[in-house]
């Protein structure tokens, strides 16, 4: 459970794909001091290598769509639940097909059982 009292959405796929695209970035720059081309182009194929990455990650569920998620799924290290029907408001969703205008998939969640206390709307309602 996140310490957060809201969703930063921090996720697997943001911090793989930031840590990839910050060492095309320094590749990059080191091609800028030193004027070499081979250096400069490599830098740019690291951070293409890093949209890439960060794009099958997120369709993967290990992104995040627009907007809140469940407070369930607020930790960095958990799956989004949505993604396998895609977000409705997502571009990398709609590049691969999911999203609006797709067939929506809509996940299964366990029933509430009887005198359990609804501890995801409490926590919703704190915001």
């Amino acid at each position: 459970m996140s310490a957060h009292q809201y969703d930063h959405g921090h996720t697997v796929a943001g911090w793989v794909g930031t840590g990839i695209a910050s060492v095309g970035a320094a590749v990059a720059g080191l091609g800028v001091c030193t004027v070499s081309g081979v250096l400069i182009a490599g830098g740019l194929a690291i951070g293409v290598v890093a949209l890439l990455v960060t794009w099958a990650l997120h369709l993967a569920g290990w992104g995040k769509g627009p907007g809140l998620r469940p407070r369930a799924e607020w930790g960095w290290r958990a799956r989004d639940s949505a993604a396998p029907g895609g977000h409705e408001e997502c571009l990398a969703c709609r590049l691969a097909g999911r999203g609006r205008g797709a067939r929506a998939v809509v996940p299964v969640m366990p029933a509430q059982r009887e005198g359990e206390p609804e501890t995801v709307a409490a926590a919703d309602s704190v915001r």
